[in-house]
């Protein structure tokens, strides 16, 4: 499964509102929730937020992978959202995001749910990556953005 397969342009944002990491996580749970596949918006909330809790999930290099399992969604489902501008995070290497890339797995796939947080995290290691994105102006060129390097991966 490939990441550019689950984003949907409707759930794509440049610009995303949010002063604060909560701000913009529940921003893009408000995206997510238009998705068919999520069936309780709430308790996406909860599974996103309780995840946030154990562990910041600001990896570093301005970027951030909220995620959570939960029976409340009939299939993975994601949303990426570019920060309008950098936002505290309590990253692991302090600095301020500016990508964040929400995931919500079912409760009962584990394995795709892992293998695509792994996908995201080698992709964002790159900064050329990053940059590409940041530089997007619609929710097309991003997922232009990822088709064109996940091209690139001839395992993903």
């Amino acid at each position: 499964m490939k990441i550019s397969d689950i984003l949907d342009e409707k759930l794509v944002i440049t610009n995303l509102p949010g002063n604060e990491k909560e701000e913009i996580i529940d921003g893009l749970i408000n995206l997510v929730a238009q998705s068919p596949k999520v069936l309780d918006k709430d308790k996406v909330r909860t599974a996103i937020f309780e995840r946030e809790k154990i562990m910041s999930t600001g990896v570093g290099n301005g970027f951030a992978v909220p995620h959570g399992k939960t029976d409340a969604v009939s299939d993975i489902v994601a949303a990426f959202g570019v920060t309008a501008q950098p936002i505290p995070y309590q990253s692991l290497d302090e600095k301020p995001v500016r990508l964040v890339f929400l995931l919500v797995g079912k409760e009962n796939l584990v394995g795709p749910h892992i293998k695509l947080l792994s996908r995201i995290s080698r992709l964002m290691n790159k900064e050329e990556f990053r940059n590409k994105l940041l530089d997007a102006k619609t929710p097309q060129e991003i997922i232009s953005t990822f088709k064109q390097e996940e091209a690139n991966y001839s395992e993903m």
